[in-house]
C-alpha cells in the first residue's frame, strides 16, 4: 500500500510534527508512505516538496491579500482565517499518481485550494483528511470557540469587520465546501474525541464519515532520561524545581499565556519560598517577553527544533503547564507525558483525554488562574512524583504508540480501498 501524506509544512507547527510521526509509524508497519509539503526543511528522502517553491509563496500571498482586503486592510484576524482560494494542483505529480491513498492533513496558507481538493476527490483515489482543528467543518475559522454558527451554517462571522453579514465571506466559503463534500469519498479523521464531537455537530459534515484516531509519538525518542544529565544539556539549573511552558509562539493568545503568568505570580506571592527553590523555563518564540513578566527566576529558551535538546528540556521539568483556551490534542502534552512529566492544563477541548486528573497531572477549571496555580502547587508539593511519572509513561504506551495508531489508520485505508473496488 502506498500512502501520500499532504501537509503545508514539513516541520513547522503541531500538524507538521504529527504528520511526520504518522509517516514514520506507517513505514515502521509495512506501509510505503511519503509526505508532500509546500515547505521542505530537511534532506529527508521520504519528504517531497512541491516542484515550484515560488508558486507556494505566490499562493500564500494571494490568499492573504484577498483576506486582507475583506478585513478592510486590518491585520487583526489576518492569520485566523483561511479561505483556500489559491493553491497547487498536485494531481499531476508522480507521487500522487502512484499513491493508493491520499492523506490530507493541514493544507492551508497556499498549499491546496478548494478547487485543488475537488480535483483530488474527482481523481477517484480514496481520501483521508485528518483534522488538526475545525477548519474543514467551518466556513473560514480554525477554532469556533463560543460561536455556534458552524452547527447550522456560518454567517455573520465575528472575525470579519462589523461581524460580517448573512452572506459574508464565511458563508460564501461554507457554501463552496458544502458543494465540495457532496458525494465525495473523503473519510474525516479527528485527533481527539472532543474534535470528533465538534465535527459531527457541523452541518457541513452531516452524513460524512468521521472517526477519531489520536496522534502518535516515538517513545524511543521521547522517553525519560536522567534529570541531572538533562538539565546539563538544556542549560538549566541542576538544583530546585522547574516549571515548563512550551509553544511555537508563547505569546499566542490561544495558548493561555496570560493565565500562565497570572498563576505563577500568584504562587510567588502566596508562597514566597518558591522564588528560592523554583524556576520557570519557557520554550518557544518570544519567550523573553513572557519571562520578563514573571516574579520567579526564569529561563527563556527561544525556539528549538532539535529533538534531542527538546527531550532534555522536558526531562529537566518537574511539571509542564499548558493553559490552552482551545486545543485539539496538543503534541506538547503528549511529549511531556512520554518523558514521564505530569501536565497541568485547563479542562478544555481534547486535553481531558490526555490528562487523567491527579493521576497523570491536573485539570484546572477553565480560565481559572487560581485553580491553575493550585494544580501546579499540588503537582510540585503534594503528588506522589514516582507514581505520577509511571502513570504518564503507561498512558502514552497504551494510547499513542506507533503500532496502535498506525494499525487504526491502515484499517481506514483498507476500508476505503475496498469500497473503491466495490463501486468500480
Amino acid at each position: 500500500m502506498r500512502v501520500l501524506i499532504v501537509n503545508t509544512s514539513e516541520k513547522t507547527g503541531g500538524a507538521a510534527v504529527a504528520a511526520n510521526r504518522l509517516m514514520e509509524a506507517l513505514m515502521n508497519n509495512g506501509v510505503k508512505a511519503k509526505m508532500l509539503v509546500g515547505d521542505k526543511q530537511t534532506d529527508e528522502i521520504s519528504v517531497v516538496p512541491l516542484p515550484h517553491k515560488w508558486a507556494v509563496k505566490w499562493h500564500f500571498l494571494r490568499e492573504r491579500l484577498s483576506i486582507f482586503l475583506r478585513l478592510h486592510l486590518q491585520k487583526k484576524h489576518l492569520f485566523e482565517i483561511d479561505i483556500a482560494n489559491s493553491g497547487s494542483d498536485i494531481t499531476r505529480l508522480p507521487e500522487f499518481k502512484e499513491a493508493d491513498v491520499i492523506h490530507l492533513n493541514w493544507i492551508n496558507q497556499g498549499m491546496l485550494s478548494l478547487n485543488n481538493i475537488r480535483k483530488i476527490v474527482k481523481s477517484g483515489k480514496p481520501v483521508v483528511w485528518t483534522m488538526h482543528d475545525l477548519w474543514a467543518a467551518t466556513g473560514i475559522c480554525h477554532y469556533a470557540r463560543t460561536c455556534p454558527s458552524f452547527r447550522t451554517g456560518c454567517h455573520n462571522c465575528t472575525l470579519l469587520p462589523l461581524h460580517g453579514s448573512a452572506n459574508d465571506l464565511s458563508r460564501q466559503i461554507w457554501e463552496r465546501k458544502k458543494r465540495l463534500y457532496q458525494g465525495s469519498n473523503i473519510h474525516f479523521v479527528t485527533c481527539s474525541r472532543w474534535l470528533e464531537d465538534q465535527a459531527k455537530q457541523s452541518a457541513l459534515l452531516s452524513g460524512q464519515r468521521i472517526s477519531a484516531i489520536p496522534n502518535t509519538i516515538d517513545t524511543r525518542i521521547f522517553c525519560p532520561i536522567d534529570k541531572k544529565e538533562a538539565r546539563l544539556k538544556a542549560g538549566l539549573p541542576a538544583e530546585g524545581r522547574i516549571i515548563l511552558f512550551v509553544s511555537q509562539k508563547v505569546t499566542d493568545e490561544r495558548k493561555g499565556v496570560v493565565y500562565f503568568i497570572d498563576a505563577l505570580n500568584r504562587l510567588a506571592e502566596e508562597h514566597p519560598e518558591m522564588k528560592e527553590n523554583t524556576a520557570v523555563a519557557v520554550l518557544g518564540g518570544c519567550s523573553e517577553e513572557v519571562c520578563q513578566q514573571l516574579q520567579m527566576p526564569s529561563y527563556p529558551l527561544g525556539y528549538v527544533s532539535n529533538d534531542s535538546k527538546i527531550v532534555s528540556i522536558y526531562n529537566s521539568a518537574d511539571v509542564y503547564v499548558l493553559p490552552s483556551l482551545e486545543d485539539n490534542l496538543p503534541n506538547t502534552i503528549m511529549e511531556a507525558t512520554a518523558c514521564g512529566v505530569p501536565s497541568v492544563a485547563f479542562r478544555v477541548g481534547g486535553i481531558p483525554e490526555m490528562i487523567d486528573h491527579k493521576r497523570t497531572g491536573y485539570l484546572a477549571n477553565f480560565k481559572d488562574s487560581a485553580d491553575l496555580a493550585e494544580g501546579i502547587r499540588w503537582t510540585l508539593n503534594d503528588a506522589a512524583k514516582n507514581a505520577l511519572s509511571a502513570a504518564c509513561i503507561k498512558k502514552v504506551a497504551h494510547n499513542y504508540s506507533q503500532q496502535s495508531v498506525a494499525m487504526r489508520y491502515i484499517e481506514v485505508y483498507n476500508e476505503l480501498i475496498a469500497l473503491k473496488r466495490y463501486i468500480i
